[in-house]
């Protein structure tokens, strides 16, 4: 029989004994956090540099009038695509085919007083030979001869003198055939038809811009690179005689309009002026893109972008950077485990996963890459493979 002694002991054990399994769900298990190292060491890297360009179409030509007058026909519309020699527009040419029909008549009234200036020659050359014969034989004088002699020169002369009013007349129907054929412009280089400046019924000039035709066949970036590139490789050594042997080893270069969208055709840098702009400190730089479908337009604007390899660098992944302020941080792991920040500098590669370290690290180094941004000065960032439980 168990005395009221026993039963408050009993009490009291089980008491404690709740309040150590009490103690025991309320403690919190220890969890280590799981971190993700890598070792610094050198390779290559493609880096894709962008520069800012503007297209135009490799032939590219102003439309303008080479006469003036009234715009009476428009042969084409904005966007056509148009081939070489076909007619763009038609200006009056009444006026010209008037000036024509004007010198086609001086020049037929030129060549009947030429005809008529050889027939008095040859009449006067007649008369001088018979003069000469008669004098020969003594029976006309020293004065007629003369006289029929200056009369042949004369003659001659005149002749002279109508040949040269015909070449003059020729020359002015040749200038008024081109001006009747300068009534209608045509194309000169196949293409597409720009911003039409005109409206049928304007009175244009020399000095009026009709439209653009846009040899859109091959188009041209136009793009300028700066000296740190140029001292990185672009132009390095490179002389005039053997220039175009290095643009043929550069890599091709990608077209990326405002929008975003890349244009599906790779291009080829084909013009690298050899002087660096002192204003600027960039190299003018020109890329040609094939546009079979027509797809780029004279004037657009996008990016050049152009990948060159860089060798033997210190390539380390983004997330193991943490921004505080101006300062790059890299925790580096130490010897005993744990982690120290090291200030870096870093250069971006461009293609959204990487940087390029240029100082602050050394090859064989550990840092942490994944959970980099959760790390404090000391804290230990390797443990075992499986934890052992005491």
């Amino acid at each position: 029989m168990k005395t009221k002694t026993d039963i408050k002991w009993l009490a009291v054990m089980v008491a404690i004994v709740v309040g150590f399994n009490a103690c025991k769900i309320d403690k919190p298990e220890e969890v280590q956090t799981s971190f993700e190292t890598i070792v610094v060491k050198k390779s290559s890297i493609e880096l894709p540099y962008k520069f800012s360009a503007k297209m135009k179409g490799q032939n590219d030509v102003t439309i303008t009038p080479q006469v003036s007058g009234q715009l009476v026909r428009i042969c084409v519309t904005e966007g056509q695509q148009v081939s070489r020699g076909q007619t763009l527009f038609v200006i009056d040419s009444r006026n010209a085919q008037a000036d024509l029909q004007s010198a086609q008549a001086n020049l037929q009234a030129a060549q009947a007083n030429l005809q008529a200036a050889q027939a008095q020659a040859n009449s006067a050359k007649l008369e001088y030979d018979s003069n000469k014969n008669l004098y020969d034989k003594q029976i006309v004088s020293n004065y007629t001869l003369e006289n029929s002699l200056n009369i042949y020169r004369q003659a001659q002369a005149a002749v002279t003198q109508a040949s040269a009013a015909v070449k003059q007349a020729q020359a002015a129907v040749s200038r008024a055939r081109v001006n009747l054929s300068f009534c209608t412009l045509t194309a000169p280089v196949s293409g597409m038809i720009g911003e039409i400046m005109v409206r049928t019924g304007d009175q244009v000039s020399p000095a009026t811009q009709l439209t653009i035709v846009s040899g859109n066949r091959q188009m041209e970036a136009w793009f300028s690179v700066p000296e740190s590139i140029i001292e990185a490789g672009v132009a390095e050594g490179v002389e005039q005689s053997n220039k175009n042997a290095y643009l043929s080893k550069l890599p091709d270069v990608t077209f990326v309009m405002k929008n975003g969208t890349e244009y599906g055709h790779k291009g080829r840098v084909s013009s690298l002026t050899g002087v660096v702009d002192a204003a600027t400190g960039s190299l003018a730089c020109k890329a040609t893109f094939p546009n079979p479908e027509g797809q780029l337009y004279s004037g657009i604007q996008g990016t050049i972008i152009m990948s060159f390899a860089e060798k033997d660098v210190m390539v380390i992944p983004q997330n193991a950077v943490v921004r505080l302020q101006d300062k790059s941080l890299v925790y580096k792991v130490k010897p005993d485990s744990t982690a120290t920040a090291v200030d870096v500098t870093i250069e971006d590669t461009g293609n959204g996963k990487d940087f390029i370290v240029t100082s602050g690290l050394n090859i064989g180094d550990r840092i942490v890459t994944t959970g980099a941004n959760n790390v404090t000065e000391g804290q230990k960032v390797l443990f075992p493979t499986k934890a052992v439980n005491k």
